[in-house]
């Protein structure tokens, strides 16, 4: 049984796939916060800004098998119209999920990802990094969220929330990713959250390992 808070197709907002056509995929749940804010001043993190709690999102639900769940998150990819051109045949994009949360590998195994590729989806994860991934994942992201052992040290996309007091970017810069981003914490806004992230984009500058990452969907306005 798959617990889905909420799906949506969209544009990724973050990160080096930033602007990528996607169909999102909320697991509810996570290993970190209960969700609730009675529990976040204990919560082993604390600054998460998502509601996870429940499947009562849009195109939320409770999904029985594998393939019930990938034939719902097919029917959110468009049907693609493709334009061809007098120097070039039709393109269509390759369909992409991203598994999301909470925490998606609470929930997230080969027999989802296998069926999603045998649709022609690739997929990708975005994961606090404390529990071990399926093998099959097309791209995975990995948050680290202070104070929490990583058990995922290697992948495609390291994505630091910037600053964290137990969480220096030093921790991280020798792990086995292809890419390093900061994202400026959102305690406000985040076209209003000036601080926050001109300390971050000096970071960048000074450790230019690091790339800039900026919350696309929040400045643009998109979900």
């Amino acid at each position: 049984m798959y617990q889905v808070k909420e799906a949506f197709y969209t544009l990724q907002g973050e990160g080096a796939q930033a602007g990528r056509a996607s169909v999102f995929c909320r697991f509810s749940g996570c290993n970190l916060w209960s969700g609730r804010d009675v529990d976040r001043a204990t919560a082993k993190c604390t600054f998460c800004d998502t509601d996870f709690i429940g499947t009562d999102g849009i195109n939320g639900g409770k999904f029985a098998s594998a393939s019930a769940l990938a034939e719902h998150i097919v029917s959110l990819w468009p049907e693609q119209n493709t334009i061809a051109t007098q120097h070039a045949t039709p393109r269509s994009a390759t369909p992409y999920v991203v598994f999301t949360g909470g925490e998606p590998l609470l929930q997230l195994d080969t027999a989802l990802i296998a069926t999603l590729h045998s649709h022609g989806f690739e997929v990708a994860v975005e994961t606090n990094g404390t529990l071990a991934p399926p093998p099959g994942i097309d791209w995975l992201c990995v948050s680290p969220k202070g104070g929490n052992s990583l058990v995922v040290t290697k992948g495609d996309e390291l994505k630091l929330v910037f600053p964290q007091a137990d969480a220096p970017p030093e921790q991280f810069a020798s792990l086995g990713f292809r890419h390093f981003f900061l994202q400026p914490m959102d305690l406000a806004p985040l076209n209003q959250d000036k601080t926050t992230v001109a300390e971050t984009t000096a970071y960048c500058m000074a450790n230019p390992q690091w790339r800039l990452s900026l919350q696309m969907h929040k400045l643009a306005g998109f979900d």
